[in-house]
């Protein structure tokens, strides 16, 4: 039998490198994609290119070597922390070029050939925070409700064309995704006292343990493509699968102060 063939963005470390090494050892075709590529050496997949989600045409490059895709995993995102009133609008177009941008320019660069052939899937990787906001991290937040909406009316568009679509909401993941995070929340000013207290939130969200590694996130995913009965939204992490729980099954003035009372803020 042949071997599914995955792209998967975003492979020089974290989530996206675990779920080509994990794609790998379940027997798939992996195409390991990052900004740069050496960053892939020593990956062992099938083949690794360099990718820029935020470019045409590195997109449209990537198409023409390798033509179609049985799964699509857009992983490719960064972080930026701050209050609403003062991160730079810049960052702001720069995080929503990545995170929502980018992947709706991979879906439209390869969706295309799954919808001819029948049969495919696409995973966008969001986050916890795609579907319940907290302080200081409204626009990554905002990025990723974004791609939770495109995800949930491409679900709709692409079902009847046999190509499923997962949204995969790691909560925390010990990654080097910190490394990348611009970072506004250490500036002077009136929300400078709320940077602790969220920090202590998260703390407790926790549960004091030693968040789980990016493995988690990629067995997710590996299992998702294979469930006899697919969901559309994947929580991975007992903090996602709590908030989701929450989120859903609460209005949104007692979620808020489910939350609060649990988390122990007071701001």
């Amino acid at each position: 039998m042949t071997s599914k063939t995955v792209l998967i963005t975003g492979c020089s470390s974290g989530i996206g490198r675990a779920t080509a090494v994990e794609l790998s050892k379940r027997g798939y075709e992996v195409i390991a994609t990052a900004r740069r590529p050496e960053q892939l050496a020593g990956l062992g997949v099938a083949r690794s290119i360099a990718l820029d989600v935020d470019d045409d045409a590195s997109v449209a490059a990537a198409v023409g070597a390798i033509g179609s895709v049985d799964v699509l995993v857009n992983n490719a995102g960064f972080g930026i922390d701050g209050p609403v009133e003062t991160v730079p609008l810049s960052d702001v177009r720069r995080i929503f070029e990545t995170n929502f941008f980018g992947a709706a320019r991979m879906i439209q660069a390869f969706l295309p050939g799954m919808r001819e052939r029948g049969s495919g899937a696409i995973v966008n990787v969001t986050s916890v925070a795609g579907i319940a906001a907290g302080p200081l991290s409204g626009y990554y937040a905002a990025s990723k409700f974004a791609l939770e909406a495109l995800s949930e009316a491409l679900h709709l568009e692409v079902g009847h064309f046999g190509v499923r679509v997962f949204i995969i909401e790691p909560g925390a993941i010990e990654t080097s995704f910190g490394a990348n995070l611009i970072d506004y929340r250490g500036e002077p000013g009136p929300y400078e006292p709320l940077v602790s207290i969220w920090q202590g939130a998260m703390d407790r969200l926790g549960g004091g343990l030693p968040a789980p590694g990016p493995e988690l996130v990629a067995s997710a995913i590996a299992d998702a493509l294979t469930s006899e009965e697919p969901r559309l939204r994947v929580p991975v992490g007992s903090d996602a699968e709590l908030v989701a729980g929450a989120r859903t099954g609460l209005s949104y003035e007692e979620f808020e102060a489910a939350m609060r009372r649990t988390l122990e803020v007071d701001w």
